[in-house]
């Protein structure tokens, strides 16, 4: 319609072809507009699933647009949908574009369709995804040719390169494994020189089975003692207990070529983990996820990462995967509360507590992580409730014990039980002195009762040593030296603790409080009306009382004190009010 109104006006035929392809590439840039920013705006949010059903909307009005097929590619990577990659990548291959995402859909896609010899023969400079990934597939591809020899002399390859020895030597035992050489595979992991792989909890499983291959049970009993030194899971309480029934213990972690490909990339995503973003890491997980949908540690790892991209329905969905009759599943089922709890789901996370505390009930950490989502929801009587059973599973002494002493201890306070509250700190600091949590909440519960003030202020000051950039702590020294009259020795604590938490309530009504108690009295209204902008109505059990804000700001605190039948400011104020 643009186009045949301004003909009107034009004479020259060049002038009004001009136009025309000038107003055409102009509605082509606005129609990829729309869906390019909404495509920016999910990726920016980890959506991933919006973010690729967008991309793939500007990739139509666009279709030579290389940036936007990476992205897309990104995209159905980090949902796990990497078939849907693979055109896309394919395209982009064809117009020349280097991507290592592009290219390590490609070489899933050979890999999904076990074409060894291309593989072989990739020239992994430009189709390559980097030198470790590129030799271990190199070399796998070799055994899946069936060419054994070459195989090994590739990963050994791989192993001269400098930091890639561990890397190289653990798949190298898996290859041996598989093809039932256990000897090999038992030498390399007994030799010094095989790096921190062969120390992860998956490399000394797989090499308990390879030991019990060797009917060198009573080895992998001792191997597994002094790797996980006493720390017990269904999945070990099962490998060791077959290995004391004197079982032959079958190599389950690489059962195929296929899987050692998977292994590839699952080692990688579990190297970076601790190295680069979840967003870079989770490429790698989902595409051994791709190439072997079973494997329980990549699920758990993918779940983890979309978990902390804040993609709780995604990591839901991967928890859920898990088997019920696998030995994890208990660990997946508490990542998936976790999960429904980021969801603001809170009753569905408690449901799949509550279930799994009927199926594994013998685990002191079902029952306590019950008692973390029971508390979470003021439901404090059953919290508690949850936290004795926890305690009852915990062996006296063991780490774990004084968290769970402190989590009674703060559902015992909420529920008014002083007496049982207190008795729950004190023996979570009998086994942990030095825990500055403990040590806050305790010291600040005593002030609150105006109680012990003096060895309230010694426990806080131990815990401000401990934890000095601690908002919450730094708030409860500065607020038990306002409880002892030391108005002028609280500002600085008050401050810095606003410093640190400025938008929370409490923590301004405070600093207000001590200010009014100096004498200045504008700045102390400031600060409650400050706290009372960010007291938030759908907490009630906030100790930041709007009303009592009110108050201080209509008639000052000495009057609110006064009112309420408390004591008076005890220190001289240092200006006229």
């Amino acid at each position: 319609m643009q186009c045949t109104r301004a003909i009107r006006f034009l004479t020259s035929s060049a002038a009004i072809v001009a136009l025309c392809a000038g107003l055409a590439a102009a509605a082509a840039a606005q129609s990829v507009a729309g869906p390019y920013l909404a495509a920016r705006q999910a990726a920016a949010q980890n959506d991933y699933g919006a973010a690729a059903s967008y991309f793939t909307q500007a990739l139509v009005r666009d279709p030579a647009n290389v940036d936007l097929m990476e992205n897309a590619v990104v995209s159905f990577m980090s949902l796990g949908e990497i078939g849907r990659a693979v055109p896309i990548a394919r395209t982009m291959q064809q117009s020349g574009r280097e991507s290592q995402v592009a290219q390590m859909v490609l070489t899933a896609d050979l890999l999904d369709q076990e074409d060894y010899l291309a593989l072989i023969a990739r020239e992994t400079g430009a189709q390559g995804i980097g030198p470790l990934v590129d030799g271990l597939i190199k070399a796998w591809a070799y055994m899946g040719a069936g060419e054994a020899k070459e195989a090994l002399a590739q990963f050994d390859r791989v192993s001269s390169e400098v930091g890639l020895q561990g890397f190289a030597m653990f798949h190298k035992a898996m290859a041996l494994a598989l093809v039932g050489d256990f000897e090999g595979a038992e030498a390399i992991f007994a030799d010094d020189g095989a790096g921190v792989m062969v120390l992860t909890r998956r490399g000394a499983m797989a090499r308990a089975e390879i030991l019990s291959q060797l009917d060198r049970n009573d080895d992998a009993l001792a191997l597994l003692r002094e790797a996980f030194a006493g720390a017990t899971d269904p999945e070990l309480d099962a490998l060791t207990a077959a290995l004391e029934e004197g079982e032959s213990v079958p190599f389950r972690h690489v059962a195929s070529v296929r899987d050692g490909f998977a292994e590839v990339f699952y080692s990688l995503a579990a190297a970076l983990r601790s190295e680069a973003g979840p967003e870079y890491t989770l490429l790698y997980s989902q595409v051994a996820l791709y190439l072997r949908p079973a494997h329980v540690d990549a699920l758990l790892l993918t779940a983890e990462l979309l978990e902390t991209l804040g993609q709780s329905d995604l990591a839901i969905a991967a928890y859920k995967r898990v088997p019920a009759n696998h030995p994890a599943y208990h660990a997946a089922e508490l990542g998936r509360a976790a999960a429904l709890r980021q969801a603001d789901r809170p009753d569905a996370a408690i449901e799949v507590l509550e279930q799994l505390a009927r199926s594994h009930g013998d685990m002191a950490i079902v029952h306590s992580s019950l008692g973390d989502a029971l508390r979470a929801q003021d439901r404090h009587a059953e919290a508690v409730a949850a936290y004795d059973r926890a305690l009852a599973l915990t062996e006296d002494g063991a780490r774990a014990q004084w968290f769970l002493l402190y989590a009674r201890g703060i559902a015992q306070e909420r529920l008014g039980n002083w007496d049982a509250s207190e008795a729950d700190f004190r023996a979570a600091l009998a086994l942990n002195p030095d825990q500055p949590q403990v040590l806050n909440y305790l010291g600040y519960s005593l002030v609150e009762r105006q109680v012990k003030l003096d060895e309230a202020l010694d426990m806080i000051r131990r815990a401000a040593d401990a934890s000095p950039d601690s908002g919450y702590i730094i708030d409860s020294l500065g607020w038990v030296l306002y409880r002892l009259g030391r108005y002028e020795e609280a500002i600085g604590h008050m401050e810095r603790a606003v410093e640190l938490m400025p938008v929370d309530p409490v923590v301004n009504d405070h600093l207000g409080d001590v200010l009014w108690a100096v004498g200045r009295t504008r700045e102390a209204e400031f600060q409650w009306a400050r706290a009372l902008s960010f007291v938030d109505n759908d907490e009630p059990d906030s100790e930041a009382d709007p009303e009592r804000i009110r108050a201080k700001l209509e008639v000052g605190l000495d009057r609110v004190l006064a009112d309420e039948g408390a004591k008076p400011l005890t220190a001289v104020a240092a200006k006229e009010k």
